[in-house]
This record gives C-alpha cells, structure tokens and sequence, in this order.
C-alpha cells in the first residue's frame, strides 16, 4: 500500500502537472520527485522551453498500478496529415535524408525509453547507419502529435527508425545494442518515465529480423535473470491503423546534438552483455547475419550504467576507435 507520504507527495503534484496540460500553461518550475521534468525542447532560436507530463502515469501511481495500452476502439482519432517539416529534412549529424531508404538498405524500428538517447546511440555506431530518426511506433492513433503521444490515448511508444546498409553493419549489431542500452524488464516505462509511451519493444519487418529478435530475447533474459517485458511484433500487424511508424517533430529529431539541448535519457543500462552471437542466433542465419562490430568495441563503446550515451560525443565512433 502506498505511504500517507508518498501518497501526499503526489497530490500536492497534481496542480503543476496539470499546468501542463498543452494551451493552459507552456512552462513550469516544477521537477523531482516521481516524475522528474522530461522534455524540455529546443523548438526555435528562442529556445521556446515546453515540458509535457502524462497526466495518466501520474494516476497509476497514485492507483498503485502499472500502465495499461489504451484499447484500440478508445484511441484519439488523429488525422490524415502528416508530420511537418519532416519532408526533404537533413539528419542534423550524419547529413542525410531523414525519410529516405537508398536501394539495399533496410529499416529497424525499436523503442527502448526517452528517443532521444536512444537514437543518439545509434546515429554514433561506426559504420553502416545511413540516417536515424525518432517518432511514434506501434499504437493506433494516425499522425500523432507528442502531446498526444504522451497523453498515453495513441497507444504510441517513442521509438527509434534506423535506416542501414546491410552490407556495412549487421541487424544483429543494432540488435545488441538495443538490448544493453536499456532495461527490458521493467514493464511500462523506463526509469523515472512511466506510460506506455515508454514501453520496450521491437518491430520486425520480415520473418529473419523475427527470428533473430526472438531468439536474442531468450538469451538475455537468462543472461539478466528476469522476465524480459519488450514487446515483440511485425510491422504489418500496425497497417490497419494507418502503419508502424509516424516522425516525431522535427524539433526532436537528433535532440541531443542540438545546441541548448537538456542532456536527458531515462534508459536504464544493465551493464550486462548479450551472449555471444554464435550461442543463441538461429544455425542457418549464423553467416548472412553475423556481427560487423567486434567483441572490442562493445569493450569500449558498450551502453554503460546511467545512460552515459547523453554525455558521449555526438559525432559517430570512427573505425577502429577501440
């Protein structure tokens, strides 16, 4: 049961958080506590400061219960217009196009916590990542707008795009990071961010990035020792609601890197290293699929404790910086 004090903390919480509900109030002082300020944003040159809180995390805690995704049928209607700005946009680090996928590249969409350390980590791999970009994944909401992503009625959780070439770097390099770059255990959220909107999961596009994601699954959850909650699904199971994925706004994109921005992640690193490919990868996805990045890299570069990726250089490790 939950303390008198814990309990009154979160009722003297209520007024500010709901300051924040978008068109009454654009900016608050308040932080800590169990939901410590997120998103403080960089939207123009004037650095317009406009924090969001997800009024339902706040009463789950105050219910004693975990997050539940929102039914389809309740979902927010959304719209037919897509993200603005998006079209024709630059990735701010790496230079290229934010939609694009050149001819023998592939897609990987993930969502492991706050997208914006978990981009960061992949934009940085070595070799391969042609663009990354962060969004909306896996709810039921077209064309959803962050308000409407954090009010936890889209069924959205922040998630990662990457866009790679196969040939340079293998899925199961970006799968590995996926896993030690985040706590798979913890249900609906990640850290201090709770909702569903924070969820762990994995979306797979054909029946090999299946098998891989399934079967490292396995061998990291022995490897933790907890029930892994990530969910796992395929891309198409979303096309009935207008598909998998929709770009954040472009404010978002590449956050980290922009100047003024909040060092901010709520990813929780294990400090425990997926088994060795060769344990767990399915016999005949063995050579099309094994790792580009060697055991000494992930030595040097692997997700530390404490989400240090906010704190690493924002350009991409180079070749042989290990």
């Amino acid at each position: 049961m939950m303390s008198l004090l814990r309990a009154s903390y979160l009722v003297s919480a209520l007024a500010p958080t709901v300051a924040l509900i978008p068109g009454i109030v654009s900016r608050s002082v308040f932080t800590g506590g169990y939901f410590p300020l997120k998103h403080s944003t960089v939207k123009s040159s004037k650095q317009r400061v406009q924090p969001m809180r997800m009024l339902g995390g706040l009463f789950d805690m105050l219910g004693g219960g975990e997050a539940t995704l929102i039914e389809p049928s309740q979902a927010l209607p959304g719209r037919k217009t897509k993200m603005g700005n998006i079209s024709g946009s630059r990735h701010y680090v790496l230079g290229t196009d934010q939609e694009a996928v050149p001819e023998g590249h592939k897609v990987a969409v993930f969502a492991n916590g706050c997208f914006w350390g978990s981009e960061k980590g992949i934009w940085r791999l070595p070799a391969g990542i042609t663009s990354t970009a962060v969004g909306y994944c896996a709810g039921f909401t077209p064309n959803p707008t962050y308000e409407e992503a954090c009010s936890g009625r889209t069924g959205h959780t922040e998630g990662v795009r990457v866009v790679y070439n196969p040939e340079e770097v293998s899925f199961v390099d970006i799968l590995r990071w996926f896993w030690e770059a985040h706590d798979p255990c913890s249900g609906m959220g990640q850290g201090n961010d709770r909702g569903t909107q924070y969820r762990s999961g994995f979306y797979y596009f054909d029946d090999d990035q299946k098998r891989l994601i399934e079967a490292s699954k396995d061998a990291y959850e022995k490897q933790l020792g907890r029930p892994i909650t990530t969910e796992i699904a395929a891309a198409s199971d979303y096309d009935q609601y207008g598909g998998l994925w929709y770009f954040a706004e472009l404010y978002h994109q590449q956050y980290l890197a922009k100047p003024g921005a909040r060092p901010y992640c709520s990813a929780q690193p294990q400090g425990v290293s997926l088994p060795d490919f060769d344990h767990w990868a399915p016999d005949d996805l063995k050579e099309k699929y094994k790792p580009t990045l060697p055991e000494a890299f992930w030595k040097a570069h692997a997700p530390r404790k404490g989400c240090s990726v906010v704190n690493s250089p924002n350009e991409p490790i180079k070749p042989g910086q290990w």
